[in-house]
């Protein structure tokens, strides 16, 4: 007569030994990191990166804030002080440009107007361009290059020609001679008078949109080329998957990287696109400020007055490098060839 003797099972109790006693041994758990996990630490690491994210989490919020700040008084960009300009030219009194405790970068020759609050409420306006912009040419360039990614053939070559033929034409050249029928069409559009600010701010964003979208379509199709190979898509067509389903529900998802990284890379061409604008005279109208045009009243000033085009040309200039070092940043952090350490 055989015995069989039992087998006690493996509980929880067991594993924790059997882990404790693989430490012990100089054996170490390895412990799993999710993508995000992965991702986190890279940019925490990267110093550079984190300085940037904080410098263009600051000017975003201040550009959210202004009209805030304006409503409850801590910054005026519209009222004239005359009394702090004289003489010929009615240039600020007192050394760079005026400057006190009541206007900490001066004020502006002839008008008097707080150069800081003109800067604020300048930041605004051109986030604003700029985001409507953005968000034009992604949203145009992602549908349009996952379309012609998939799709392939007939489709796939209309498009791209389309492409072709909109990065043909000179995107300055066509700001600079549309603007005065297109600001016309839309005002009336919008039932608005042509002198309205909100007729150019679209205008520049649309046109700014439109120059933009081909070069993130052309991204976006070339990231599809790839995925639609993937097991996952083939899985959707063999199921009857729909081609609507197939660009929104299984390639869009895996598109998510590119399009922050791009947006980033983006937003800033776009600030620096109206700030080039507004210089050349297509922008808001005064005296509302944006960058651009308080740049280019200051061109005039520039050797009597050098606080006056110093200080919004400097805004500018950290505002583009904080945002082109987070999208070179958030590039590298997300590059799954990258070093997992």
């Amino acid at each position: 007569m055989s015995t069989t003797t039992s087998q006690p099972e493996s509980g929880p109790a067991d594993a924790a030994a059997s882990t404790q006693t693989a430490a012990l041994d100089g054996a170490v758990a390895i412990q799993g990191r999710t993508p995000w996990e992965i991702i986190r630490g890279r940019l925490k690491r990267d110093r550079v990166t984190m300085t940037a994210f904080v410098f263009s989490v600051f000017f975003i919020a201040l550009a959210a804030l202004s009209p805030l700040l304006q409503a409850v008084g801590l910054i005026d960009p519209l009222s004239n002080h005359a009394e702090l300009v004289q003489g010929l030219g009615s240039m600020p009194e007192g050394p760079f440009g005026g400057m006190s405790t009541s206007h900490w970068l001066g004020v502006e020759p002839g008008s008097g107007r707080d150069l800081l609050s003109r800067i604020v409420a300048g930041i605004t306006t051109s986030m604003l361009v700029a985001l409507f912009a953005t968000v034009f040419a992604i949203i145009v360039g992602t549908i349009l290059g996952i379309i012609s990614g998939y799709a392939r053939g007939r489709v796939d070559w209309w498009i791209s020609r389309g492409l072709d033929l909109v990065l043909s034409f000179p995107s300055t050249v066509m700001l600079l001679s549309l603007s005065v029928v297109l600001v016309s069409r839309i005002a009336g559009i919008m039932g608005v008078p042509e002198s309205d600010n909100r007729a150019k701010i679209t205008f520049i964003a649309l046109v700014l949109g439109f120059f933009g979208f081909p070069f993130f379509a052309r991204v976006v199709r070339g990231q599809v080329l790839s995925l639609r190979e993937r097991e996952f898509v083939e899985a959707a067509k063999s199921l009857g998957a729909r081609p609507g389903r197939i660009y929104f529900k299984e390639l869009l998802p895996h598109l998510w990287a590119p399009i922050l990284v791009y947006t980033t890379l983006i937003l800033p061409a776009n600030i620096a696109a109206e700030a080039s604008l507004g210089f050349l005279g297509v922008s808001v109208t005064p005296p509302t400020p944006s960058l651009g045009a308080i740049l280019n009243d200051s061109v005039g000033y520039a050797r009597v007055d050098p606080a006056f085009f110093f200080f919004p040309g400097m805004t500018v200039f950290f505002i583009v490098l904080a945002l082109n070092l987070l999208g070179d940043g958030l590039r590298d952090a997300l590059d799954p060839k990258a070093g997992r350490s």
